[in-house]
């Protein structure tokens, strides 16, 4: 039972860090989200901030296979600490958790810090598990 909902947690996972590459990846295009994200400065990313924005998809999708490799559900990649790295994601995403929460933007605050809570909490829960 608990392998089950670690496996769920872990999928649930994936998808919004997935979900999140893409949006990062609209970023990069130049689509008008920039109000959700990097404190909600700018409407469309400058240049500069497109470059972090396809850094961060690319480290989002990695860490989606992390989560997945973690709970067993992707094989393959063996040579990957999973252990330490779900304790980098987890802490990294209770620290964006706190990051969103004082954002100048409402956008960013009201949408992202739920989604990174809600995110380090299963991550909490995998990596414990």
């Amino acid at each position: 039972m608990e392998n089950d909902l670690v496996a769920i947690s872990s999928i649930i996972v994936a998808v919004i860090f997935v979900s999140l590459a893409i949006f990062q990846e609209l970023l990069t295009l130049g689509f008008p989200l920039g109000e959700f994200t990097l404190g909600g400065y700018h409407k469309i990313l400058p240049k500069k901030l497109r470059t972090v924005s396809t850094i961060s998809s690319l480290i989002l999708l990695f860490m989606a296979v992390v989560v997945l490799k973690h709970a067993k559900i992707f094989n393959g990649l063996y040579f990957l600490p999973t252990n330490i790295l779900m304790w980098i994601i987890t802490i990294a995403l209770g620290l964006m958790t706190l990051a969103n929460f004082i954002s100048q933007s409402n956008k960013e605050k009201y949408t992202m810090t739920p989604l990174s809570g809600i995110t380090f909490l299963l991550c909490l829960y995998i990596t414990l598990a």
